[in-house]
């Protein structure tokens, strides 16, 4: 029975992790939620009984372990912290057209439509982004950038992948894609 209800689960985070990255938090319902996991109401309460702000979470750390484990992949098969946010950049951008534009960073809607608001929500978000960065600061500290240069550099290499993906997908266009790519080449060949 456990290995039922932890199915049950796993198909809950998948349908809201898919459903609120596309239409975000407040245009995702939990009926909808549970039609595309083929559950019953139930299952949402027992499983997630903090309701849609643990769903939420939920499905948001696993988006994140997600982006984290595309990092450590993209880690292993490259040799700078430049060609790491590069292919990062380029790794989110082939899964937005993938999706149709329907998809763009899995943190970001959610990001910009409750961290301000919803104190449950905020940490997740924010520590997922502080994980990404710190993983970008500590390729260009192997690189050899102190740790000061570092931590800001990948701040900012973070925050044009971001802006990238939502001009991108609001353009429904890769041309915000390749522009910041060669941008965040340029900045790193520099530093």
């Amino acid at each position: 029975m456990a290995i039922k209800g932890d199915e049950t689960r796993a198909r809950l985070i998948e349908a809201a992790r898919t459903l609120v990255e596309a239409k975000g938090y407040h245009g995702t319902g939990l009926n909808e939620v549970l039609a595309v996991a083929g559950a019953p109401r139930g299952s949402l309460y027992h499983h997630f009984p903090g309701g849609k702000d643990q769903l939420v979470g939920e499905a948001l750390a696993a988006a994140g372990r997600e982006v984290d484990g595309m990092v450590e992949e993209l880690a292993a098969t490259v040799s700078t912290a430049r060609d790491l946010a590069l292919a990062l950049l380029d790794g989110l951008a082939d899964r937005m057209v993938a999706a149709g534009y329907a998809k763009g960073c899995p943190v970001a809607t959610v990001a910009l439509e409750v961290a301000a608001t919803n104190d449950d929500l905020q940490p997740i978000c924010g520590g997922i982004y502080a994980g990404w960065q710190r993983a970008l600061a500590d390729a260009l500290r192997a690189d050899g950038h102190d740790a000061e240069e570092s931590e800001e550099l990948a701040a900012t290499v973070l925050a044009l992948i971001e802006g990238a993906l939502v001009l991108a997908r609001a353009g429904r266009s890769r041309v915000p894609i390749e522009r910041t790519g060669r941008r965040i080449a340029k900045l790193l060949d520099a530093a």
